[in-house]
């Protein structure tokens, strides 16, 4: 299996945080769970096992995930509410601020600007998430 392309130009340590935080918001991982080694995600995304580590240590840091000495990395209790705080703190600061000042510069309300994202045909799908699980997950089930 070839490693999926790089979705910007961020680094690839990023690029890898962001999918092992996707798989425990999916469900993947959930709290208590190990999730994959610096070796096996080097193996699998054919990257240096520095880079997948400083990856893993990325979310160490943000309290996502927790080092067991002889173990492995496990998703924290909390690790799931913190990706979530995290990433709905993003998503207001890259999309609804930006959506909230072009609205106001056409004039329209914020229930303008509801029922414009209720009419789009992509908001049934945001009541149903969908996720792809890493493959090191399931190599290693």
């Amino acid at each position: 299996m070839t490693p999926p392309a790089p979705r910007s130009d961020r680094p690839i340590f990023l690029e890898l945080a962001d999918r092992i935080a996707d798989d425990i918001l999916s469900g993947a991982y959930p709290p208590g769970s190990q999730v994959p080694s610096t070796t096996e995600l080097s193996v699998h995304y054919r990257i240096n096992p520095a880079t997948a580590g400083k990856a893993l240590n990325r979310l160490v840091d943000h309290a996502v995930l927790e080092k067991r000495r002889g173990l492995g990395m496990f998703v924290t209790a909390d690790g799931p509410e913190v990706l979530r705080t995290q990433r709905q703190g993003e998503l207001l600061d890259s999309y609804v601020a930006p959506l909230l000042a072009e609205a106001r510069r056409l004039g329209m309300t914020t229930a303008d600007v509801v029922a414009l994202l209720q009419s789009h045909p992509g908001a049934a799908a945001a009541t149903s998430p969908t996720h792809t699980t890493t493959a090191p997950a399931e190599a290693s089930s």
